[in-house]
Parts: C-alpha cells; structure tokens; sequence
C-alpha cells in the first residue's frame, strides 16, 4: 500500500474508528466529478471503520434517469449523497435532504480537451474562447452540471448560443454512458467540455484548460445527508474524513481544489 494512504489509514482509524457491532453499509450516491478521489480513499475507510460503502452512480443535475435528484425523488434509498452544489440545491428545494447536512468537499472548474496530438485552441480569456467554440467543427459536453451550464447559460454570455447549437452535442455521462473526453477521444467531437476532474484521467485526450474565470460559475462538490438516511453518523464520519486535511492531496491530484478545513 502506498505511504499515502497507510498514512490516511492510520487517520481513518483514529479519528473514525468503529466496532464491528456498529459498523454499517452506508449507501453512497455520488456523481462523477468527485468519484476519483472516493473511488480512492473509500477502501482505506471501509478497512478503518468496518463500515461497507455501498455505490450507486449518477449525474448532480440532468434529465437523465440516472440522475441523482430524479433518484431521490422516485424514492431510492440513499444515506448520503456526494455532488456538485447545484444539484444538492435542488435536493433541498424539493425537501430531499436533512436541513443544515451540507459539508463542501473541494471546489471544481470547468476544462477544455482536445484529442490527443492535436492543435491546442487558446481559451485563455473571453474573446479567445469565443473564437474557438466559433471556429471548431463539432462540441461536446456533459449532461450533468457543467454542460446545463454552458448550453444554458455560458454560450449566452459569450453572445454564441444560436451559433453553436447545431454543432453542440450531450454526452450522457456514468453509470449508462461514458466522460466527454472519450468522446473527444474517438475523434467524434473536436472539443469537449466537462469538469476537471472528468477530462483529465481518460486516456487519449489532451488538456487544454479551464475555461475563463468570466464564463467560470462557482462549483462545489459537497456532501449531504438525505431526508431518508438511515445511517447518519457513518455518513457523516465518512464526509468528515473526504474533507479532512490528510484528503488534500488526493482531491489535488484528482484535479479538484481542496479546501480549507474547519
């Protein structure tokens, strides 16, 4: 086992520890953008604390079946749910959560992929950006959080939004479907955008960037506690731990920004 994590294991331990007669299968939904840094970090808490974390994927926001909201609102079970803030606060609008459960995880942006080997478009500021959605053949982005965004809102700010629908394209995203960047990486869209965290670890594609900090909406990724939780004392020692200090450099490495702990 890696430093790292035998490091984050004896954190884990100490800090969360559990008795095998209080341990449980806390039920995870979680959407992708944060799914590197659990996907990596879960096992270490499940070994730690006797707890089993139990997995269901989907998106934070969409109109996808999957989608974590229409989830919870068809009446699926979930003792905490991780992803971004704009979903969560649907959650809340529909009376899906616990009052005052929120707990942000790290912060997350907006990136930009082409397929590997090719041209590097500059969308280092507004105008640049502009030129390139306008000058590219094909665009792909996700159906989740990030492309809501850009197809409702950024393509507007950037005076483009006629221009570019007919060349626009939603990729679904996981359980069902797969990250913009393989798109891109088939050659099936010239540029993708999705967040960090979901570009940067699927093989064939080069980064490009983050989109402007003008085009940029404040993204979080945050954990919450469902209205039907059944386990919320691990669900929320399991949040506490994703958000800790000793989590920092995976958040990092998974292309998130961590934030200051509290």
């Amino acid at each position: 086992m890696p430093r790292m994590l035998l490091f984050v294991l004896a954190f884990v331990t100490a800090a969360f520890g559990a008795s095998p007669a209080s341990a449980a299968d806390i039920r995870v939904m979680i959407s992708a953008g944060f799914f590197q840094v659990y996907s990596q970090l879960g096992p270490a808490f499940e070994k730690s604390t006797g707890h089993k974390l139990v997995t269901t994927r989907g998106p934070s926001v969409g109109d996808s079946p999957e989608a974590i909201p229409t989830r919870l609102t068809r009446g699926e079970q979930a003792d905490v749910v991780i992803m971004d803030g704009h979903g969560t606060d649907i959650l809340d609008q529909r009376g899906l959560t616990q009052p005052i459960s929120r707990i942000p995880l790290a912060e997350s942006f907006i990136g930009m992929v082409v397929r590997a080997g090719q041209p590097k478009p500059d969308i280092s500021t507004v105008e640049a950006l502009r030129k390139t959605l306008l000058a590219a053949k094909s665009i792909a982005y996700s159906d989740s959080s990030s492309g809501t965004y850009l197809s409702t809102v950024g393509f507007k700010k950037l005076g483009i939004a006629d221009e570019v629908a007919d060349k626009s394209r939603k990729v679904r995203g996981p359980p069902s479907g797969e990250p913009v960047a393989a798109v891109v990486a088939r050659g099936e869209a010239e540029i993708g955008f999705q967040q960090v965290a979901e570009l940067i670890h699927v093989p064939g594609i080069d980064f490009v960037g983050t989109v402007p900090a003008e085009i940029q909406p404040p993204t979080f990724f945050v954990g919450a506690l469902p209205k039907n939780s059944q386990q919320p004392q691990a669900a929320v020692a399991l949040l506490r731990f994703l958000s800790s200090a000793e989590a920092a450099s995976v958040i990092t490495k998974a292309g998130l920004k961590p934030l200051p702990t509290r």
